[in-house]
């Protein structure tokens, strides 16, 4: 139950951080994207805080036993990159800038403009649809690997 509170608690914050941040504001993420139009560069402070404080947080785990609500921490086993690695975030990035909208500030679509979620999460349930079958290679792959590291 604590872990479960205390991911309700992170995700409470991530999205208000994203309210106040107006990251859930398909014009302002547009914005920040033109260059050549209304630029409004304030999404990359958003950004910026975002890398320092994950970086910060990657660095404590390092000098903590264990997490607090799970027996161990869960690092990416995988060192190496692949066209997976390039594909799949440019996919993101090309919809993300199209729309202006990310899957997580969309869902919010559905309370403050249901005229524009009418498109968006049809359409976010066919890219997830169509990823559907590498991602259980992937997870099968993965978990593969981590049976065959672990010691019997």
């Amino acid at each position: 139950m604590a872990a479960f509170l205390s991911a309700l608690a992170m995700g409470l914050t991530l999205g208000l951080g994203l309210c106040i941040s107006a990251v859930t504001n398909p014009q302002k993420v547009l914005n920040v994207l033109d260059v050549a139009g209304p630029w409004d560069p304030s999404l990359l402070l958003v950004l910026g805080s975002a890398v320092v404080v994950a970086f910060v947080g990657f660095r404590l785990t390092r000098l903590m036993r264990r997490p607090v609500f799970a027996e161990r921490f869960q690092f990416p086993q995988r060192t190496d990159i692949d066209m997976h690695l390039f594909v799949g975030p440019a996919l993101f990035g090309i919809g993300w800038g199209i729309g202006g909208v990310c899957p997580g500030p969309g869902l919010q679509l559905l309370v403050t403009a249901p005229d524009a979620a009418l498109w968006f999460i049809p359409a976010l349930c066919v890219g997830f649809w169509i990823g559907r079958p590498h991602h259980r290679r992937a997870r099968a792959r993965a978990m593969a690997r981590a049976a065959a590291s672990t010691p019997n």
